[in-house]
């Protein structure tokens, strides 16, 4: 039985993802864990891997196309298996149509899609090649379109480098902040045992770790409201977030909880290096139930984060700086740590939060919860 290339989910709130190039050819042998095709979702962009040996065949979808999750878009034969059709359709979204300067100033000839402007066959080829997003390129051809100058003038573009990645990250955060009534809860932790660690340990470890201890004690805050009701999370899987040069990319620290802190710390060293370099896999991105942004290193005091649905809660971490606190009676200084937590209201209440942020304040300066 032929093997199915589906469009992966890769976040419980995606719908769509984007096909935006494909690696193999129709008919091409293809080896299982060979890369297919790159897909773009509001969160990354990712190589799907074969599923099986054999023959790619039924490529349904052009490059440029959103489909639903879900959809078959292309098969992987076995030897003596034949192509007669896709198990079901693949309703595309929205696809890119082909036109060139002469057929699209034909009388009749079919409008090009908004999103996507007119381009010269060689514009589009030299697109393809160098990487480039033919439809954020300004055009100087007739009638706007996309000439080979044009690319070659874009691809040092600072507004094109942040591509359409950025556009559906920015709809998306946008949704996330007006239908999800959030919360947020803030307060300053002595940092000085984030100071004393291990050579190799970084902050960013040390919070991914109590963190995961913190959220096996309030699995509350790894649940999601979906379909109007409560939906439990599937372990405690800790997202870190990362800036690229594209985007932000959010990979996740899988079972966090049941790892030891060498192994967060190789893990979240692993997961950012493909980041930036652009390899992170599909499973790299999926299912997390929490989220640390942490801006310390950029020198920001504090800051509220937006929750990433259908996560419920977000940290928002600042940098560690020297403040007179109160010490038995006397001032002294202390490096001080703001953490702000944002909540989905829908699934963690007020005091809920709270206890949460007692515990992780508790573990970030003692290593014991409340």
């Amino acid at each position: 039985m032929p093997a199915e290339v589906i469009m992966p989910a890769l976040g419980m709130a995606q719908e769509t993802g984007k096909v935006l190039r494909w690696l193999k050819e129709d008919g091409a042998q293809v080896a299982k864990g060979e890369p297919l095709l790159e897909v773009e979702t509001d969160k990354v962009t990712v190589e799907i891997e074969a599923p099986a040996d054999g023959t790619l065949a039924g490529l349904a979808v052009p490059e440029g196309a959103d489909v639903p999750v879900g959809s078959v878009i292309a098969l992987v034969l076995a030897d003596g298996e034949q192509f007669t059709e896709l198990p079901k359709s693949v309703p595309v979204v929205a696809t890119e149509i082909p036109a060139t300067i002469t057929n699209a100033a034909m009388p009749g000839a079919p409008a090009p899609n908004p999103r996507r402007g007119l381009a010269s066959p060689k514009a589009r080829r030299l697109a393809k090649a160098r990487g480039v997003d033919v439809a954020a390129v300004a055009g100087s051809g007739p009638g706007g379109a996309v000439l080979a100058a044009d690319v070659e003038r874009a691809e040092t573009s600072p507004a094109l480098a942040a591509g359409s990645v950025w556009h559906l990250m920015a709809e998306r955060m946008t949704r996330a902040w007006q239908e999800v009534p959030q919360f947020a809860l803030a307060r300053d932790v002595d940092a000085r045992r984030l100071q004393h660690r291990d050579e190799g340990i970084s902050v960013t470890d040390l919070l991914v770790e109590a963190c995961a201890r913190a959220l096996a004690r309030h699995r509350r805050l790894t649940a999601s409201w979906r379909d109007g009701g409560l939906v439990a999370g599937e372990g405690v899987n800790v997202g870190v977030a990362v800036a690229t040069a594209d985007a932000l990319v959010v990979p996740v620290i899988h079972d966090a909880d049941r790892l030891t802190l060498v192994e967060i710390s190789a893990r979240r060293r692993e997961l950012a290096g493909a980041a930036r370099t652009g390899t992170l896999r599909p499973e790299n991105v999926q299912g997390g139930t929490f989220t640390i942004s942490n801006l310390g290193m950029y020198g920001v005091d504090a800051f509220q984060a937006i929750v990433n649905p259908p996560q419920a809660a977000i940290l928002a971490v600042g940098r560690i700086v020297e403040r007179p606190v109160a010490v038995d009676g006397a001032i002294a200084a202390r490096p001080v740590l703001t953490l702000t937590l944002s909540f989905d209201h829908r699934v963690v209440d007020g005091a809920r939060g709270a206890e949460f942020l007692d515990t992780l304040a508790s573990l970030v300066e003692t290593g014991e919860g409340t």
